[in-house]
């Protein structure tokens, strides 16, 4: 499993609030900072563990949101 090179920056503030675009976009983000399919498969399986708080904790944790 390869971890992204850095904790990406994510902008969600003031955007679409929904679950699937920001899982889409934190997703993304992670991706192109190098992280590979399994990590991304791990990040989502955690991510949609929970409700939607535990959501955006999870994200929080994998990025920089701003």
């Amino acid at each position: 499993m390869k971890e992204p090179n850095k904790k990406p920056i994510v902008k969600l503030i003031g955007t679409d609030g929904n679950a699937f675009y920001i899982l889409g976009k934190v997703r993304k983000a992670l991706q192109k900072e190098g992280a590979d399919k399994e990590f991304l498969d791990f990040f989502l399986k955690e991510a949609q563990s929970g409700d939607y708080d535990h959501l955006l904790i999870t994200c929080m944790e994998y990025v920089e949101i701003i």
